[in-house]
Order: C-alpha cells, then structure tokens, then sequence
C-alpha cells in the first residue's frame, strides 16, 4: 500500500516540478509515506509539501494544493485531504482494500512474496562463533536475526544461502586441544603420553578454556581411549576431537533453535585449496601489497582504514587477517554478489578493514554489509542475570530455550533492531499473558482458528468468495483491519531495506492490537449470514497473515492456547 502511494505521489511531484521557477530536482528529495499521527484521520500522510515551501518559496498548503491536483487516476486513492501546516493525508479506496483482501485469501502463504526487479544472490554468514565453546545467549541474538533475514530476504525474491564460517585452525583451536589435555590429566593422568604433558604445561594457564564442558570431552576421550598409546597423539588429536564435539552441540542447539544453515565452511579449507597464498598473490598483481621488516602488508589505509594491515608475519605465518581475505575472496569466487555478514558489535573494528579487502579485490565496497547487533542482558525477577563466572561457565542458549522456548527466545531476539541493546525478561517471557508479546500475537492466531471451530459447530459454512460490502457498510474497525492487514507487503519490503525483522515483530503486534479491537467491537458470527461471511474473511486474513509473518520470524503458529 504504501509503495502505491509512494508511486502515485512521485508521479505527481514530477509533474509539478517540471512546472516550477527556480527549478526543483526530484531527484533531490526523499518522498516519504508513513502513517498518520494518532487521531488524525486518514490512512498514510507525507509531509513532501513542507519540506519543498523554502525551495518553492510558496506556503506549505499551497505546495500541498499544487501537488494534490497533479495526481493521476489510480484505483487506491480515494480522496486526500490537506491537513496541518501542509500534509497530505491519503484515504484508501475501501475496493482496493477488500481486492487485497482477496489475495491474502487466494495467495495464503505467498501472499507479500515480491518478484524483485533486481534479484541478488546473496550470501548471509552468521553466528560463526569459535568452536572452543557452546553458544551463548549473544550468540542466539545473531542466530535468530541471521534466520529471519534469510527468510525474508527469500520470500523478497533473492536467491539466498546461509553459511557458519568455522574458525578450526589458529592459537584458540591450540588453546582449545591444550584445555582438553589438561583436563584428562587431572581427571586421569595416565591418558596422557610424557610429551603430551610437557606440551600442555608450556600453555599459559591463563590462554586455556575452564568450562565444564570441557572436562565433558575429556571424559569422552578417556572412556574412548584408555591408553594414549592407542590414539593419535599430541595436540592436534585432541583439538580437533574438541572441534568435533563442540560443532555437534552447536548445530544441535541451532537445530533445536531451528536455524538450518545450508553451509559450515571450515577455515581450514582455505588452507587446503591454497585460498590464502591465491587472495595474497591477486593483491600483489593489484599492487595492493608492501613488504616491510620482513612482514607482508596489505595496503588497507589507500581504502579508508586507518592504517595497513599485517598478512603475514615475519617468519611468513598468516594472520588471522590474511584467512578473512581470503574467505571474502573465496565468497565472490562462488558468484555471490552481496555478502551479509552478521557480527556481535565488538568485531565493529573489523569492519574498515574487510571493507578495504573487497575494494582492493576489485568489487564495489557496497556489495558488502557488516550487521553488528548489540548486546543481550538477561533479567530474572527484575535483576540482572550474571551472564558469566571466573570458572568459564556463562549462560548457554541451550539453557535459555529449555526455560522460555525457541519461539519466546526468537520472538524476543527480534523485538528490537540489532543496534539496539535488547533486555531479555525471562519471567516476561514465560507468562502466558497479553503482557507477553509472543503469548501475545500466537494468542490471536490460535483465537482465529478457535473462531472457525465455533463456527462448523453452528452448521456456517465459510465461503472465501463471498462478496464483499459495498463502501458505506464498512464498519470503521473493519476499515481499520483491512487498512492494517494491505501494509504487510510494505513491512516486508521495509524489513529487506532495512536488513532487520524487527518491524515484522512490531507490525504483528499491531496486527494483534487491531484486531482485538475489531472482535470487541464486529461480532463475527453474526445472525446474518452476509455479515457473517464478510467478518469470517476478515478473520481468515488475519489468521493467514499472523501465521506467515511468524513463519518468516521462524515462530510456530499454533491453533489452540
């Protein structure tokens, strides 16, 4: 609805600068659609007028006048009134409403898909944590946001793949096997070879990971491997044992989050194909590469960052730097031409940098967006959770989700947009109250289908194509309904724009409100059947709607509460 509006606006505002002395480029000016303030009448208003008077050098209204009698027919339109010091507030046409209506009904779940007009293949890496530990509740924000994105970005019409870039080599997964070792032998010290010992203990204790969980995979090896002369040894034996069963816990608790990524791409890979020294050899041919005290560099400071980059050490060991170029490198090998990478806000240092590598590597810098999102803190009976102790222990998404739920723990994530720092309230979370947003909107699809029940029981049959009122027999929180349910395209394309699910949250919240509104004032099984027929379509639509805006939030919609 908006977009229509925006439309038939733009073309007016065209027509009428062509007419204008000074003249006015429209390129020059943002049209912007929005909803009106509470209490004003009408159904979107633009504040276009107020922001052309200086330029014009004519008042507001009469800018608002002007643009008002250059608008072409259209079908959503019905009337627009100048209010204020010079907006234009836009009443819909009530046929346009029911057609939209209409399809919500014959499209069901398809129903806000968009055939972009520039489809993109795009790339979203996500959570991507280190494999020397579960996940934490930080971790659950980036998962939940990664998700949705990639379900909306889908149902926009762009080819999309989800992919966990594996951290597997370097001094963490060192620290890593060098923590499992110490923990068998404190837990037994004939499961370590003499030079299995001396290799742990050169280890700063301080560099090693103290969770139980790791004592857990100690456990394992030992019940595995009694003998240490019966197994590989040394540390690379129980490295990439750690790496095994910590990436197994990790895609259980992404599975049990219903995160499915489609690609766990191991930064060792990027040693095997020879990625690093391939990345490294393009930017020298670039001349994008210095060398200096033995060390190479890459130039990063001629692309904004704020000085060069280390690639490879002295003693000619990559970075870690060195595999990030390389993995963008191996991104756009693969034929993607957006990349989404969703980071935790303390890698915003990062993000100069990677955007010089994809500059230098010859793409357009913009064909990369870094996504930070904030924070998590946890509150439980309005006091702050302590997310972590000395011991290496901290709470774990797993812990989160087997308290509140996948669907409370997703719903929450998405509340706010990833800049934002986010409150969790796990008691807020349990309550199966209105106060409880997910409870909330889930409550509403599950009245809706309870509606339907009640109707079957009374003999009413629902006809989806039942025809539909005439203009002045629309109930004014019917209107409200319709003119809420025509905006979830214009959610969506917002969301993709925007590259955060959280107005998807917070329009089915409204959804939620205004069609509570609509049942306490519209009995819905009414003694006419017309009127009936009508509410029931009102009903299905919104049913139809919550439960495709859930999916795409990877929320369940369940029938009955």
């Amino acid at each position: 609805m908006k977009q229509e509006i925006q439309q038939t606006l733009t073309s007016a505002f065209k027509a009428w600068a062509k007419e204008q002395t000074p003249h006015i480029d429209p390129q020059d000016h943002m049209i912007a659609v929005d909803p009106p303030p509470a209490n004003i009448p009408g159904d979107a208003a633009s504040g276009l007028p107020m922001s052309l008077a200086k330029k014009a050098k004519k008042p507001p209204r009469q800018v608002a006048e002007e643009i008002k009698t250059k608008l072409p027919a259209n079908n959503i339109i019905e009337r627009i009134d100048i209010a204020g010091p010079g907006f234009l507030n836009f009443f819909i046409q009530p046929e346009w409403l029911w057609a939209q209506l209409k399809k919500i009904l014959t499209e069901k779940d398809q129903y806000g898909c968009q055939t972009s007009a520039h489809p993109q293949k795009i790339l979203i890496e996500f959570v991507s944590a280190n494999p020397t530990g579960p996940l934490h509740v930080g971790h659950g924000r980036g998962a939940a946001l990664g998700d949705a994105l990639s379900r909306i970005l889908c149902h926009a019409g762009h080819q999309v793949t989800t992919e966990y870039y594996v951290n597997d080599v370097g001094n963490q997964m060192e620290n890593l096997g060098a923590s499992i070792m110490g923990r068998c032998e404190e837990l037994s010290p004939d499961s370590l070879t003499e030079e299995e010992k001396k290799t742990h203990k050169q280890k700063n204790p301080e560099d090693l990971y103290k969770g139980e969980y790791i004592r857990e995979i100690a456990r394992a090896i030992i019940a595995a491997h009694p003998s240490p002369h019966k197994r590989a040894q040394g540390t690379n034996f129980f490295r990439q044992t750690g790496i095994d069963a910590i990436l197994k816990t990790i895609k259980q608790d992404l599975d049990s989050f219903r995160v499915e990524l489609e690609s766990w791409f191991p930064e060792s890979t990027l040693f095997q194909k020879n990625s690093v020294d391939k990345s490294i050899d393009f930017l020298k041919q670039k001349g994008r590469i210095k060398t200096e005290a033995g060390a190479l560099w890459f130039l990063s400071s001629e692309f904004g960052d704020e000085k060069d980059r280390v690639l490879k050490r002295q003693d000619s060991r990559p970075t870690y730097f060195a595999s990030d170029v390389a993995y963008h490198y191996d991104k756009f090998q693969r034929g993607y031409d957006k990349l989404l990478n969703i980071w935790g806000t303390d890698h915003h240092g990062y993000v100069p940098r990677v955007k010089a590598v994809i500059q230098a590597l010859g793409h357009d810098p913009q064909a990369l967006t870094v996504l930070l999102y904030q924070l998590v803190s946890l509150v439980r009976g309005g006091k702050p959770v302590a997310m972590s102790t000395r011991s290496g222990e901290f709470v774990t998404l797993k812990e989160v989700i087997e308290e509140v739920g996948a669907d409370a723990c997703r719903f929450f994530f998405a509340l706010r947009s990833p800049n934002s720092h986010l409150e969790f309230d796990l008691d807020l979370a349990k309550k199966q109250a209105s106060e409880n947003p997910v409870f909330y909107v889930k409550y509403v699809h599950a009245r809706c289908c309870s509606i339907f029940r009640e109707a079957q029981k009374r003999g009413i049959t629902y006809d989806e194509s039942a025809a539909f009122p005439a203009p002045d027999q629309i109930h004014p929180q019917e209107r409200s309904l319709l003119v809420k349910l025509a905006l979830y395209p214009d959610i969506i394309h917002t969301c993709c724009s925007d590259l955060s699910p959280h107005h998807l949250t917070n329009y089915l919240l409204s959804l939620a409100g205004e069609y509570h509104r609509f049942y306490e004032q519209c009995r819905v099984l009414d003694d006419t059947s017309s009127v009936t027929q009508i509410r029931l379509s009102l009903v299905d639509g919104v049913r139809a709607i919550i439960h495709n805006g859930l999916s795409l939030l990877g929320i369940t919609a369940p029938e009955e509460m």
